[in-house]
């Protein structure tokens, strides 16, 4: 299975360079928040396949006018082609406002889905807005990942995390791929293809 993956950042190659036929070749596209509506129901409509999302940090209106055609997979485990995809939105409480969290609040959302994990017997694909504690986060409360992220990750052991959140020019250091363990963990700042 071929994926897109997507995040904070527009990818002109999909979009101001879109050519007919060039999302044909993906079989899900994977959104980690803070994009615009209409740029998820472009995809939407001219992938042909289906869009999956979580929200950003900057994603408020979504609760009232949610992108068309698109798939919102907060607080729970969707599965696409037997892929059991986990998606957890939001990001590091640093001020008020909707899909904001402090850690012990995001630990509550992963204790509520303990019965989905057991059903499901885990998950293949995390995917959310904001990193994990330690693994491509800052230290900054506006771009601090989440510790139960990481939890996560040592418990269930998924190919892949794919997040948002840490756009790739904020510095030289910030990749867009790496490793821990099993899991394979993208940063699709912009976007990022991989196959399943």
């Amino acid at each position: 299975m071929r994926i897109l993956a997507v995040s904070d950042v527009e990818a002109k190659y999909y979009y101001d360079y879109y050519r007919p036929g060039r999302l044909d070749e993906f079989d899900l596209i994977l959104s980690c928040g803070d994009l615009r509506k209409n740029y998820l129901e472009f995809l939407a409509t001219l992938s042909h396949c289906p869009l999956l999302y979580v929200r950003g940090n900057h994603d408020e209106r979504f609760a009232q006018d949610p992108p068309g055609g698109c798939i919102c997979v907060e607080d729970q485990i969707y599965v696409h082609g037997g892929i059991r995809i986990l998606g957890l939105g939001g990001s590091y409480r640093y001020r008020d406002g909707a899909n904001l969290y402090t850690e012990r609040q995001m630990a509550a959302r992963v204790r509520r889905l303990r019965y989905q994990l057991w059903k499901h017997k885990g998950f293949d694909i995390l995917l959310t807005h904001a990193p994990a504690r330690h693994i491509n986060d800052f230290d900054s409360l506006s771009h601090r990942g989440f510790e139960c992220f990481g939890e996560l990750l040592e418990k269930y052991a998924p190919k892949y995390f794919v997040h948002g959140h840490i756009h790739t020019n904020y510095g030289t250091k910030v990749p867009q791929w790496t490793e821990r363990g099993p899991t394979t963990i993208v940063n699709a700042c912009d976007h990022y293809v991989f196959d399943y």
